[in-house]
């Protein structure tokens, strides 16, 4: 009773000064509204970094010629990649699927239209790997790369501008370096990848015709290669290293001449960093909460001041100093979290607006409100508690007397 009693005198108090409250609750509307669209910002920029590389493939290691020198690759050195490497590497335990790449630039024709996109040639288990379903037609086989067929399967961009709206590209026969193609597939839309190439301006061919009729090399640009579940990778990236430098013929006291990015490390490395930054955003953007309570004490203690006789009108007539303590801090609790309230809704608001305007998916999450308004009633009461206090301990005469 006595607190509901305390939540009507805070409300009047605060509707009988609208303007001073909504300023005093000014400082908590920002807060929350900036800890909510800080944190979605990050939180959708974990999650579209994590979907880019989830389109590369899951367990996944990526095989490049020449050595590392921390994050940077070093320099391609003599002794490359080859298919017979992706076929040796295929035969070990743990391994799941194993696709080589050799990808060329080129102007690809169709009729009069010309597009220029990436042509990669490489096996039927690169479709497995990314699980690339396709919108129409099929994937080329094994038998295709033995026979090196002229087949080619082609991304959404590519048959956007290549052929007309609502044509089905399967069966045409498309031109590339000069070369006729038939295409046999169309790949639904990906999107861009982890470096911001589009995954869609792609066309796949088999590595055999690849190498023999488009790039003229019998090396491969790196090796994709699938594990059989994550566990797996660190065990078998160190037999993957141990059996290309036997293939290499590499001395041990020679680098290696290739190297291995586990891509679950580095996804793992890229959550880490975006949780720093979600923590360093959310507690920057507190600031303003903590802004916000010293307004909120400093309001208080003037509205104390305010109604001092009033005050000792309530203690002359029976009020304990523990039902003044509870009437101020109520109302300073109310003042927090009806800005916490307002924060929220502005912030939600905002996140969807920033979100349609930037094409940038930002994630809400509930426990990012929560927390928003978790804080916000904790700075309601650090901060009106002082006020509270000393509205509690005043004397009742001398307040009686106070003009």
């Amino acid at each position: 009773m006595v607190f509901l009693t305390a939540f009507q005198m805070a409300w009047r108090s605060i509707l009988a000064h609208k303007l001073r409250s909504s300023l005093t609750m000014l400082g908590i509307i920002i807060g929350v509204m900036a800890v909510i669209v800080m944190v979605a910002l990050s939180q959708g920029a974990r999650a579209r970094v994590t979907e880019r590389i989830a389109s590369m493939g899951s367990n996944l290691l990526v095989i490049m010629p020449g050595y590392s020198t921390g994050p940077v690759r070093g320099a391609t050195v003599t002794t490359r990649l080859t298919h017979d490497d992706a076929q040796a590497i295929a035969r070990l335990p743990m391994v799941k699927y194993v696709a080589p790449e050799v990808s060329t630039e080129a102007t690809v024709a169709y009729g009069n239209q010309t597009w220029t996109a990436t042509v990669s040639g490489t096996t039927p288990s690169l479709q497995a790997i990314r699980d690339w379903p396709l919108e129409v037609g099929e994937f080329f086989t094994e038998a295709d790369v033995t026979n090196m067929s002229m087949v080619a399967v082609i991304g959404r961009t590519v048959a956007d501008n290549l052929f007309p709206p609502g044509t089905n590209p399967v069966g045409s026969r498309i031109q590339i370096k000069g070369l006729s193609f038939t295409v046999i597939g169309v790949l639904t839309s990906k999107g861009a990848s982890m470096g911001g190439m589009d995954q869609d301006n792609y066309i796949y061919v088999p590595l055999t015709t690849a190498q023999q009729r488009l790039v003229g090399t019998k090396y491969v640009r790196l090796i994709n290669v699938q594990a059989e579940e994550a566990e797996a990778l660190p065990a078998l990236q160190e037999a993957i290293t141990i059996l290309l430098r036997q293939r290499h013929h590499l001395a041990p006291n020679v680098p290696d001449d290739f190297t291995i990015r586990n891509m679950a490390a580095v996804l793992s490395a890229i959550e880490d960093t975006t949780r720093i930054m979600t923590f360093l955003l959310g507690g920057i953007a507190a600031v303003s909460l903590v802004v916000g309570g010293i307004g909120i004490m400093n309001i208080m203690l003037v509205s104390v001041t305010e109604r001092t006789r009033e005050i000792g009108i309530r203690m002359a007539v029976g009020a304990t100093p523990s039902d003044i303590l509870i009437q101020f801090l109520v109302e300073a609790f109310v003042l927090s979290i009806s800005g916490g309230i307002i924060g929220v809704g502005i912030g939600w608001g905002t996140t969807h607006l920033l979100s349609y305007l930037s094409g940038w998916n930002m994630v809400l999450v509930p426990w990012v409100i929560a927390l928003a308004m978790g804080f916000a009633a904790a700075v309601g009461i650090f901060f009106g508690y002082y006020p509270a206090k000393r509205a509690a301990s005043a004397n009742p005469i001398e307040a009686l007397r106070f003009e």
